[in-house]
């Protein structure tokens, strides 16, 4: 006997980000061992303290291009939707279900018109790392490929 389809999507439950990420992802070592506070103090001179239309958080907008590095999404149109539509990123960036997620627009301004001419992303990537280092999520070694194109 064929069971029945069913169709649950407009069912709504009570349920947390928190209960739906498992224990063991990536994204929560990483929460767990890296302390991300240093970038809101060291982002602090780029900002207006009393002018202007509230920012999005310094700290969600590098942990959101530190997913789309970790991941691979290169494209920031992408890194939107997939932040959008995946619950772990989500969680990781202190969003729930219901909020809106920053347009690709404004990880793409923050980085070719507020940080344009800095190495504030190499400064923080660099810090990223060193946490990790201490922690052993990263070792010290180096690795070298040869990327000549040879025709077959």
């Amino acid at each position: 006997m064929m069971g029945a389809l069913k169709n649950h999507r407009d069912e709504r439950v009570t349920i947390s980000v928190e209960e739906l990420v498992p224990h063991d992802h990536f994204l929560r070592a990483i929460e767990a061992t890296i302390n991300f506070d240093f970038i809101e103090e060291k982002l602090r001179p780029y900002y207006c303290e009393n002018n202007g239309r509230p920012s999005i958080h310094p700290i969600v907008l590098f942990k959101m291009m530190f997913i789309g590095y970790f991941y691979g999404i290169r494209s920031e149109r992408q890194l939107e939707k997939e932040i959008k539509t995946n619950i772990a990123y989500r969680w990781f960036l202190g969003f729930s279900l219901s909020d809106s997620v920053p347009d690709h627009s404004t990880i793409s301004w923050n980085r070719r018109t507020r940080f344009l001419h800095t190495n504030i992303f190499e400064e923080i990537f660099d810090e990223i790392v060193r946490q990790a280092m201490e922690h052993r999520m990263v070792g010290g070694r180096a690795l070298m490929t040869d990327s000549t194109h040879v025709k077959a």
